[in-house]
């Protein structure tokens, strides 16, 4: 079934699709009365809808019944990354980690980052379209671009992890974090941590993860430590 994305519903027996969704739905994917589709707001609620008018600026639906939530967890998984120079890559990490099932996301601004801009705007998209794509109802909360400086000392998660390559002492996921908590895992640009940044953040806490004997590219390393929390959550 198709899935649109409506994260202005709060209540109500119908409700009026957006322009663009109402123009998806019914001149790309060309769906018409009486058709049935889901409805999420992103927020946990999904339901089961039919098609009243379609018209492609402002499709009409009326909600007919809740639609069970097959994504909700008892686990909270927070990534903050630091966006590749090659933007196609963290694109491409956002969409997998979005399908997998992660909580939100900050991109990162580090010392030695090579990308400091970003369009959140296309960003957002594309964890909309993989949270469609992937029939879940909840989409990651997507973090403005922040330096690390100013990001560490605000981390609240029960668990916080950062990925390095360096010398000091380094633990597996699975030796390390308990089910059914909440993680942070920092994962840092191309050039790795700073010895700056990685004292501060032993300071606020942070315990240093290794995700193998194997050298990772960015968007790998991401998608592989949220895959371990997803595995010892199982």
């Amino acid at each position: 079934m198709q899935i649109v994305f409506a994260p202005e519903y709060s209540e109500g027996e119908s409700f009026t699709l957006s322009k663009e969704e109402s123009s998806h739905i019914v001149r790309v994917l060309r769906m018409r009365e009486g058709e049935e589709v889901l409805l999420t707001d992103g927020r946990g609620q999904m339901f089961c809808c039919e098609i009243v008018d379609a018209n492609p600026n402002r499709c009409s639906l009326n909600i007919k019944s809740a639609y069970p939530n097959s994504d909700e967890r008892n686990f909270y998984i927070h990534l903050a990354v630091a966006p590749t120079k090659n933007i196609a890559r963290i694109e491409w990490l956002l969409e997998k980690v979005t399908e997998m099932g992660v909580d939100e996301i900050t991109p990162l601004l580090c010392e030695h980052s090579e990308r400091k801009t970003l369009n959140s705007e296309r960003l957002d998209k594309i964890l909309v379209s993989a949270m469609k794509q992937s029939l879940k109802s909840y989409k990651p909360k997507l973090n403005p671009l922040t330096k690390l400086k100013d990001f560490l000392p605000k981390a609240k998660e029960q668990i916080k992890l950062l990925a390095y390559c360096g010398q000091e002492e380094k633990y597996l996921i699975k030796d390390i974090c308990a089910p059914k908590s909440s993680y942070l895992v920092l994962i840092g640009p191309e050039g790795d941590f700073s010895q700056k940044e990685i004292e501060l953040a032993k300071d606020n806490g942070f315990r240093f993860l290794t995700l193998g004997p194997q050298r990772l590219r960015t968007e790998t390393a991401g998608l592989f430590a949220v895959a371990n929390l997803h595995f010892i959550n199982q």
